[in-house]
């Protein structure tokens, strides 16, 4: 998994967050590792730096976290959750084109 120091100024400038406190960092990480977490759980796994597929799931990354962020508070019936087609859309497409890794993957 990539540090989320490595990737902390592209996701802290996706979230719009200017001055992070230590807080804000400890919980930006957070957030990172649980996103991280949730792409290989759906079957993506992280593709290497410079790979076709990287800037895909980087984004990927980005609007989990950026969810997260947004939605870290208490949720009310105003503000009820919506899916995001456009991160639904690139997940299938990560999902679709994830290399086999062994022949083992393929059978059942």
């Amino acid at each position: 998994m990539t540090a989320f120091s490595e990737r902390q100024g592209a996701i802290l400038s996706y979230c719009r967050v200017d001055d992070p406190t230590t807080e804000d960092l400890a919980l930006l990480e957070g957030m990172y590792t649980d996103a991280v977490s949730y792409m290989t759980q759906a079957g993506v796994a992280e593709p290497e730096t410079g790979s076709a597929r990287r800037s895909q799931y980087d984004a990927c990354v980005n609007a989990l976290v950026l969810d997260a962020w947004d939605n870290r508070g208490i949720q009310t019936g105003d503000k009820a959750l919506m899916d995001n087609p456009a991160f639904r859309r690139r997940l299938n497409q990560l999902k679709l084109t994830e290399p086999v890794r062994s022949e083992s993957d393929t059978e059942g």
